[in-house]
């Protein structure tokens, strides 16, 4: 029998890790906010594909899922006069999403609210609990990083600590207002702004240490044509420790067409290099068409891309393709499957959204609906994010059961990088920071984390710089 040289062993798998590379981007994020879902289950909804009844957790990760975003909010307690009573979005109902979640391999993006009910541009009101400290800084400083540390903490020693936090929702006016602030209109006190966002994300990061996991801190901003202005506002005001600037993109809020809100990511990835660029909310209707007697939300239509479930799926193919081309690191579809059910919320009967979800009228999966969105085959090539810098003067070798990662730039002997290692399904391998120390990192794996084949190196530096390397390991 022939045997074949272990060079060509490997100069097939670099093949076909290159082949591989233009298939799935690693790194990006295809997402899906399921809060509403064990509510809906609660009001008697039994998703279905094909008829046959199934987890919805498992209908979004068997299409190409591997981001759910779960909303927290502090006290909701105006669910104590809705329905049978339940509470949802509190606690003890994010700490089961989060477990179900992980139990299906996703991983999580942990939305602090930071109230007691929805937080949007025109809401942004602080918890009742802490409403007697609203016009005490240092208190509600203190209020505020303690219910973050205690959150994560508890996720955390449970074995649910999620990999995105993020710090307050579509925040164009603040965060943790009174409701005469709030109502008033739209200017920010900066400074109080700014000091309570660093001591949010500061409750993070110490958790982040102890925990010693890496955890990414996302802003969010709702409307991309703002989204410049307030990055900047956070930046210059001394909020500049976190990993992702997020928006919400409804058409039909916004306006903004595909290709303003891909240069605006450009933009965004000029001007910060090292931070990603993720859309966190945003959806599409295939119906015009409702269930029951509560308005739809979205009716606006996209030009060129009549309601239908077909069209539902390509606008978020194209939006999708336009977020990866211009080096954007995800995209998060709100709620599908927020149905309609005999239930009640806060804004009446049944459902806003049903005809927006990836379900049909019966809890049915629609197959060529939005549903097909994260499976189809993406062009990674051109995504600022996952192309290969084989120019970098950074390298990554492989010698026996350690891995170096070495710089050759003169002059540069120490300093800090984080390293991420993907397999090519996009599952997490190793996420690690280690230290330069004359010129090189040594990273010893255990073999049992992987098998030989390709894998995706997303190497950061102190000052943001981002190389993303195809390995073979063997």
């Amino acid at each position: 029998m022939n045997k074949r040289p272990a060079y060509f062993i490997l100069f097939s798998l670099t093949l076909l890790c290159l082949c591989s590379i233009s298939i799935r981007g690693q790194n990006f994020y295809f997402g899906n906010d399921l809060s509403y879902i064990q509510e809906m289950e609660d009001c008697g909804v039994v998703y279905k594909e094909n008829g046959v009844a199934k987890d919805p957790f498992a209908i979004i990760r068997d299409h190409g899922g591997n981001l759910v975003r779960v909303r927290l909010w502090h006290t909701p307690s105006w669910y104590d006069q809705l329905n049978a009573g339940n509470r949802y979005s509190d606690l003890e109902d994010v700490i089961l999403s989060i477990y179900r979640t992980k139990s299906l391999g996703f991983d999580v993006l942990l939305d602090f609210q930071l109230s007691d009910t929805w937080a949007d541009p025109s809401h942004q009101v602080v918890p009742a609990a802490w409403a007697s400290a609203v016009n005490n800084l240092p208190v509600l400083q203190d209020s505020l990083y303690n219910y973050i540390y205690h959150t994560l903490s508890v996720l955390d020693q449970a074995g649910l600590l999620p990999e995105i936090v993020q710090i307050g929702n579509e925040t164009n006016k603040g965060i943790l207002l009174s409701q005469a602030v709030n109502d008033q209109g739209w200017s920010v006190d900066w400074p109080r702004n700014a000091a309570l966002f660093n001591t949010a994300i500061s409750a993070v990061r110490d958790v982040e240490t102890e925990a010693g996991i890496a955890i990414k801190v996302a802003l969010h901003i709702a409307d991309p044509s703002q989204l410049d202005w307030w990055i900047g506002q956070f930046v210059t005001h001394g909020v500049t420790d976190f990993d992702i600037i997020g928006m919400s993109y409804y058409h039909a809020y916004h306006q903004d067409l595909l290709a303003d809100v891909g240069h605006v990511i450009s933009d965004l990835k000029s001007t910060y290099p090292g931070k990603a660029v993720m859309i966190l909310e945003t959806a599409y209707p295939w119906t015009t068409a409702y269930e029951d007697g509560a308005n739809n939300l979205l009716s606006a239509v996209y030009p060129g891309y009549p309601f239908s479930q077909a069209n539902q799926k390509q606008w978020l193919i194209d939006l999708t393709q336009t977020v990866i081309e211009h080096g954007g690191s995800g995209v998060v579809y709100w709620e599908p499957g927020w149905v309609s059910t005999s239930c009640f919320t806060r804004f009446g009967k049944g459902s806003n959204w049903e005809n927006c979800t990836f379900f049909d009228f019966s809890d049915n999966l629609l197959d060529e609906g939005g549903i097909g969105w994260m499976s189809h085959d993406y062009d990674f090539s051109t995504g600022v994010n996952q192309v290969e810098e084989a120019s970098s003067n950074i390298h990554v070798v492989q010698h026996g059961d350690e891995i170096w990662i070495y710089e050759d730039t003169p002059g540069k002997n120490s300093g800090y990088i984080h390293v991420e290692i993907f397999a090519l399904d996009g599952k997490i391998i190793l996420k690690e920071e280690l230290e330069l120390t004359g010129g090189r990192n040594v990273l010893s794996m255990d073999k049992k984390l992987y098998s030989t084949g390709c894998y995706y190196f997303k190497i950061t530096g102190e000052e943001g710089r981002q190389i993303n390397k195809l390995v073979v390991l063997y």
